[in-house]
């Protein structure tokens, strides 16, 4: 367990010293730098709690990048993040704070948090929603997603609620052929159906959703964005709810940010 505690502790060392490495004269011979890593090593050995904190602290810098990195990406993103053309919106469309969802039809998060977003647009009035198709669960999601993009194109937002609900909130796997069916149950019109999915939009868009999510540093589902913060993960309804206080309230002195 030591053992293999030392190499990323020792990584985490050089991450941390690294500025004060890099304000020396010289780097160090070979002999000089086996030397000092053999120094280091018996005094992580003497002082093994020095392990944890070097940790602790990488972990903390990279948090921080991060953070940093994420800050970047939404000044750089909001109009795509928010205001998107390839996007339907649910609820108010003129609304004072707007809640985004990355989601995939596979998800089971998602599907256990489908009642919860259903219960925010019941209940707040004023609440935009934005829902980003993110298929990251296999071949049977990208599927079902391209369904889900080209019925934008025909449905409005109530019509594209009912079929999302309805394949979301369904049993068993959702794919090209189960999405098709639901659209069909739905009333869509099938031969327009087919032809849009093989527009440039549908692609379009869903490039535009895996790189808003990779900027974002979003990697699974349901997440959401509200304001500039990211949550993740099918938090409950109260925590969603938190979120959007806040938000709301950053919103009113930055009305540019949501």
């Amino acid at each position: 367990m030591f053992k293999r505690l030392i190499a990323p502790a020792f990584a985490a060392l050089l991450a941390v010293t690294a500025p004060l490495a890099a304000q020396t004269a010289a780097p160090p011979t070979p002999e000089e730098r086996a030397r000092i890593e053999g120094m280091i090593r018996d005094y992580l050995l003497k002082n093994p709690e020095i392990l944890q904190e070097a940790l602790v602290e990488l972990e903390k810098r990279q948090a921080q990048a991060e953070d940093r990195a994420r800050a970047s990406a939404f000044s750089a993103n909001r109009e795509a993040l928010y205001r998107s053309p390839n996007q339907i919106v649910l609820g108010n469309p003129q609304g004072d704070i707007t809640l985004v969802e990355f989601f995939d039809y596979n998800c089971g998060f998602c599907k256990r948090a489908l009642p919860e977003t259903m219960e925010l647009l019941r209940s707040d009035t004023r609440l935009r929603v934005v829902l980003k198709d993110f298929p990251v669960l296999g071949q049977g999601s990208v599927e079902a997603a391209q369904v889900a993009v080209a019925l934008k194109m025909q449905f409005t937002a109530p019509k594209y609620l009912e079929f999302h609900q309805k394949l979301l909130g369904g049993r068993g796997q959702a794919n090209g052929a189960r999405a098709m069916e639901v659209a069909r149950e739905v009333g869509a019109d099938m031969t327009r159906l087919q032809r849009d999915m093989q527009s440039p939009q549908v692609r379009d868009t869903l490039a535009e959703n895996m790189r808003l999510a990779e900027l974002l540093r979003i990697n699974g589902t349901p997440t959401y964005v509200v304001g500039d913060e990211v949550v993740v993960g099918a938090v409950g309804l109260e925590k969603l709810r938190e979120n959007l206080t806040r938000a709301r309230t950053a919103c009113a002195a930055r009305p540019n940010m949501c």
